[in-house]
């Protein structure tokens, strides 16, 4: 990952969804030779300079202020989660001050969270880095992956699962959605650790292996992710239809725990009923967490 190219890229694509009609610019007077805006116009929204603002777009964060941030995420009409990555971006300029904490590990993480995970006994809930690796799970968050642990890969990650696991298409009834939204956060995560080395040798193999991943992780796409509603075809309890929440751990950076719940009385509630007597018989647990033999 390219800090100056995932700027210019992701300013670019920003500018070209937005026309001149939208921003409040009527035509834009005559013929166009680029779609949206034009840098000009993005300068005279933001209230800077034209040689700033295309300084800015091609690339250079350095020194840039919060003030005028803001007011280049008002004038390309920037979502908070697009407005918090334009800053993630930025922040990549910024030498550290002094030596950043060292980061828990994953396994470290899962050992102190683990008896958390097991105490929520109703529900899948999992805990995942920034690269989408489930580093610990109670019994149905690995129940409602199991699919995920059916190879020799450990620990499961949700991004190779959707876009090089064939499996994945049928258990996502909407898999150009799960699709789209794991790239985004996968984005999110890249602005907010520019040199996390696992994060991008998983961009690097994924753009690699699957034009999927490729075409959207081109688009710079971001997204926040922590709550709404998601439905999955699991293959031995059929639909399930699950609300979903999501919380950082402050005190392990780089970790969020995910729980889903499903609506009391509802059938995905017996369904996972079903999923913890079935998980219970096929020790999913003990094939989640075991250490592959040696090919």
């Amino acid at each position: 990952m390219d800090p100056q190219a995932d700027v210019r890229e992701f300013l670019a694509s920003r500018r070209a969804r937005i026309t001149p009609e939208q921003a409040g610019l009527g035509s834009g007077g005559g013929r166009r030779r680029v779609p949206g805006l034009r840098r000009d116009e993005v300068a005279r929204l933001a209230g800077v300079s034209v040689d700033y603002y295309t300084r800015l777009e091609r690339g250079n964060l350095s020194g840039v202020s919060d003030s005028v941030l803001d007011a280049i995420a008002r004038a390309l009409e920037l979502t908070r989660a697009e407005h918090d990555h334009l800053f993630d971006l930025a922040r990549a300029f910024v030498p550290p001050r002094r030596s950043a904490p060292k980061k828990q590990s994953s396994a470290s993480a899962a050992a102190s969270l683990q008896y958390l995970l097991d105490a929520i006994t109703g529900a899948p809930a999992f805990i995942t880095n920034t690269r989408m690796d489930i580093v610990a799970a109670n019994p149905l968050g690995f129940a409602l992956y199991s699919d995920m642990y059916r190879g020799t890969v450990r620990p499961g990650n949700h991004s190779k699962f959707i876009f090089l696991d064939p499996r994945a298409q049928d258990f996502y009834p909407d898999w150009e959605r799960a699709a789209s939204v794991n790239v985004a956060i996968l984005r999110r995560d890249a602005g907010r650790n520019p040199h996390d080395r696992g994060l991008t040798e998983l961009v690097g193999e994924l753009s690699v292996r699957s034009e999927e991943f490729r075409t959207r992780w081109a688009a710079h796409d971001v997204r926040r992710h922590y709550s709404g509603a998601k439905s999955f075809q699991h293959p031995h309890v059929g639909l399930l239809e699950l609300t979903y929440f999501v919380m950082e751990l402050e005190d392990t950076p780089g970790h969020s725990m995910t729980v889903y719940p499903a609506a009391p009385g509802s059938s995905s509630e017996e369904g996972l009923k079903l999923l913890a007597s079935w998980a219970a018989t096929e020790r999913i647990t003990e094939r989640a967490t075991a250490t592959p033999a040696p090919a």
